[in-house]
């Protein structure tokens, strides 16, 4: 057994792969240790408490990710012992004679860099870690905080997040190199401009995303219609380098986040609020069906309910009009008549005041608009009192499926083109 004992000790390879093997299940039983013994305390703890918070931050994975650091801190302080590398050498620089050697010089050289790789391995860790917090922070704010909808702060997360990835970064790359953090700070101020242009994109959208935050420019929810992007839904995420738009059709629009300042867009925020969408639609009326009302007209319209009143003021408003007296014997006085378009017009006008769904303390207008080639347009403008996208266009449909179908009360027609079947009408005829 001695001898045994002392061929290993004289075997420097020999040694250095049972030490190497050693510290590996060392390293092994830590993570294992970590992980079943202390996440599996954390995850029990978190699910026996009242709060949610616990519970977002292990979703987000941030004890797993700091749990990588165990097997990592074994390395760093077992692989001296394992190459038989005395702990002088490893911190200050080794004696001449040290170099020089053969065995001792290559053992150094792989403690020195697993003790590197073992500390990126731990910034790596930290780095993801701080990440996985971040989001959960997030998810956090999001569902206790009631200003979440409005004023989300993913963006400005990311952009810590951002930082935190770019310091472990430079931390990673100068542990590898052996060298101080400071000596990589240094040389980026010659890289100014190539950094410039390389986070062009993610300073555009910082600067993007602090204005759309402060100005509430959109928010989560929000009804966005930018035709630049081909986008037109609801706004379902507000990152800091892109803004996610669910589309009617229900697929999704991801837009930079600079594009909404440097291009335009349509929030919908503001009807939604107003508690009104408008109705701006148009009855084109065949010129030839306008006439003059007669008495029999006259008569027979004025038992509606929505023109009982009009036609008593009109007659009233008429008898005064044509009483006046005109000089000469032979000049035809100017008779005021009531029209059927005119009259028309009142009806709808009434119908609309009296409609249940339709918002009465915002603009209601019923108005001519310049004829032409499709005939006289009557264009009905008006606004819902219920924003429901639904119920929106169900009240446009039964609106003018009723004033379409009262157009021969008034013997008016609506104009068309001319179809097939038209034509196949006058042929026969």
């Amino acid at each position: 057994m001695q001898d045994l004992l002392s061929n290993i000790a004289a075997n420097e390879w020999l040694r250095a792969i049972i030490g190497l093997a050693t510290l590996a299940i060392l390293a092994w039983a830590a993570n294992v240790v970590v992980r079943r013994i202390f996440l599996a305390l954390i995850n029990r703890v978190a699910s026996k408490t009242a709060v949610t918070w616990d519970d977002r931050i292990i979703e987000r994975r941030v004890f797993h990710r700091l749990a990588n650091i165990a097997p990592a801190l074994v390395t760093y302080a077992g692989i001296a012992g394992a190459l038989a590398v005395s702990p002088e050498w490893l911190a200050d620089v080794p004696p001449a004679d040290v170099a020089t050697a053969g065995w001792d010089a290559l053992a150094l050289t792989g403690a020195v860099l697993v003790r590197r790789v073992s500390v990126a391995w731990v910034m790596i860790s930290l780095a993801m870690a701080g990440g996985g917090l971040l989001n959960a922070f997030n998810d956090i704010y999001t569902e206790t905080n009631a200003e979440a909808r409005n004023r989300p702060i993913k963006g400005y997360l990311q952009v810590v997040s951002l930082f935190l990835y770019v310091t472990a970064g430079i931390v990673v790359i100068s542990a590898l190199a052996g060298k101080s953090p400071i000596f990589f700070l240094s040389g980026l101020g010659a890289l100014t401009a190539v950094l410039m242009l390389v986070f062009r994109d993610t300073i555009l959208s910082l600067v993007a995303s602090v204005q759309i935050m402060s100005n509430q420019m959109i928010r989560i929810g929000d009804w966005v219609e930018m035709s630049q992007a081909n986008a037109d839904g609801d706004v379902i995420d507000i990152a800091l380098h892109s803004v996610q738009i669910q589309n009617w059709d229900k697929t999704i629009s991801t837009i930079p986040t600079h594009k909404f300042i440097s291009e335009s867009f349509k929030n919908w925020r503001g009807m939604s609020e107003s508690g009104g969408r408008r109705i701006k639609r148009m009855i084109y009326l065949d010129m030839n069906s306008i006439h003059f009302l007669s008495d029999e007209e006259v008569a027979r319209l004025s038992g509606f309910e929505f023109l009982h009143e009009y036609f008593r003021g009109k007659r009233e408003e008429l008898a005064k009009a044509n009483a006046r007296e005109v000089a000469g014997d032979d000049v035809v006085p100017e008779q005021r008549r009531l029209t059927n378009v005119g009259s028309f017009r009142a009806y709808v006008l009434n119908y609309l005041r009296r409609h249940p769904m339709v918002h009465q303390e915002m603009t209601l207008l019923v108005r001519q608009l310049q004829p032409g080639p499709q005939g006289l347009p009557l264009e009905i403008y008006c606004f819902s009192n219920d924003t429901d996208w639904g119920k929106y266009e169900a009240l446009q449909a039964d609106i003018f499926d009723h004033l379409i179908a009262t157009l021969p009360e008034f013997g008016l027609r609506a104009f068309q083109n001319l179809a097939g079947t038209d034509l196949s009408v006058l042929r026969a005829e």
